[in-house]
This record gives structure tokens, sequence and C-alpha cells, in this order.
């Protein structure tokens, strides 16, 4: 019977600690992804990814599934997470995002979306 508990609270405890391990960002992080998620898909800016270009729209989505991915495996904490972790670089690759707007100069998608964060947080 002692057995019995011992598995009991074996499986109570490791299925609390699933409850932990995923937890979602703060309202403030999800805002401020939400705000950059919008700012890509509204952009009208082209995405290169991998060798390709991708319009905003697809940029947007791919974008999306990482962050879904990183908050499931609880890796999001902070907005600059997001940035850092599913909208600089490949996950595959290793090869930088890159962003082009409207004709001009290509430019790191990093530095493009901690440049929109900060304007966002001046306000």
């Amino acid at each position: 019977m002692n057995l019995r508990k011992t598995i009991g609270s074996v499986l109570v405890l490791g299925f609390l600690s699933l409850s932990i391990a995923r937890a979602e960002p703060s309202a403030t992080v999800q805002l401020e992804v939400g705000f950059l998620l919008g700012y890509i898909e509204a952009s009208g800016c082209e995405f290169y990814r991998n060798g390709t270009w991708h319009d905003a729209k697809e940029a947007q989505a791919h974008v999306r599934s990482k962050y879904k991915y990183l908050v499931a495996t609880n890796q999001i904490h902070a907005t600059e997470d997001f940035i850092e972790k599913a909208a600089t670089k490949s996950t595959l690759s290793g090869q930088p995002y890159e962003v082009r707007c409207h004709g001009g100069p290509m430019q790191a998608s990093d530095q493009w979306l901690r440049d929109a964060l900060a304007r966002r947080r001046a306000l």
C-alpha cells in the first residue's frame, strides 16, 4: 500500500510540474507579441528565409507557428525572447531572416522588430 501512495504522489507531482512548465507568457508579453505579429502582417514588406522571399502574410504565419511552439515549451518569458527565438533566424539552417520594405534595402528582421517594439514602448 505504501508503494501505491508513493507512485500516486509521484504522478501528482509530475502532472503539477507539467502545468507549471507550460505557463503562458505574461499579459504584457502576449500583447507585445500580438502587436509584432500584426506589424509583420500589415507591413507590406518581403521576408527572406532560407533562400526564398515570402510575403508579409506568409512570414507572419511562419513566425506565429514558431511562437506557438516556443510558448508550449516554455521558452518565451519576454518579448525579446520572441524576437530572438522565433523571428531572427531559421531554426533549421541557422540563416538570419531579412526584411525588405517597399523596395528599400534589406535589413535584419531582429533589428527591424526591435525598432518597432521600441517605438511601441515609447508611446
